[in-house]
């Protein structure tokens, strides 16, 4: 038997699904879908001012909805949360904090009005996290991922890109899930 090339195989775990099903599921999204709510009391990203939600964080014309601490259950979220919710929380921050991209957050970000303006800024934070995962070195996926990820400052690098790809892989089925829906409507 070989040896297995651990940062190859965490690399693939997200570019195959990115390249193969996600992204091409993503082509011609429509904004109707994008801020489609299936079920009364969804949270999406809604014009500034318009939010019922206990908080709406944004600094554009546009804000996501919201609370500290979650519902439970917590409410149904839209494309539009969800393309949000992998943007900032997900690929943007970490970025941020690990890759030497630039402050994201959700107060501070703003946040796109049309299904095209998301899927630019996912195809932007995406590519960063991308190719900041392809330039660590076996030793940068063992070392701690450090503060920014506070009480999990201690787990390995890897440990933090397997669950960025996981997050992006359930979120992203999501989506495609909410696209045959209002499809099928």
């Amino acid at each position: 038997m070989g040896t297995v090339n651990w940062k190859h195989e965490i690399h693939e775990q997200l570019d195959l699904h990115w390249r193969d099903h996600l992204r091409p599921r993503l082509d011609g999204l429509t904004d109707d879908e994008y801020f489609w709510e299936p079920v009364d009391g969804c949270w999406n990203v809604r014009r500034r001012g318009e939010s019922t939600a206990p908080i709406a964080a944004g600094s554009g014309d546009w804000v996501i909805e919201f609370a500290i601490p979650e519902p439970d259950p917590a409410p149904v979220t839209t494309i539009a949360w969800r393309l949000g919710h992998i943007i900032v929380g997900v690929l943007g921050a970490r970025n941020a904090s690990h890759f030497g991209g630039p402050p994201v957050e959700y107060p501070s970000f703003e946040y796109a009005g049309t299904a095209k303006d998301a899927l630019a800024q996912l195809d932007e934070v995406h590519a960063a996290w991308r190719a900041g995962v392809l330039g660590l070195s076996d030793e940068d996926l063992a070392k701690p991922v450090g503060e920014a990820e506070g009480p999990y400052a201690e787990y390995p690098m890897a440990t933090l890109v397997l669950h960025i790809n996981r997050e992006v892989i359930h979120h992203g089925a999501e989506i495609a899930l909410l696209r045959d829906l209002h499809r099928a409507r």
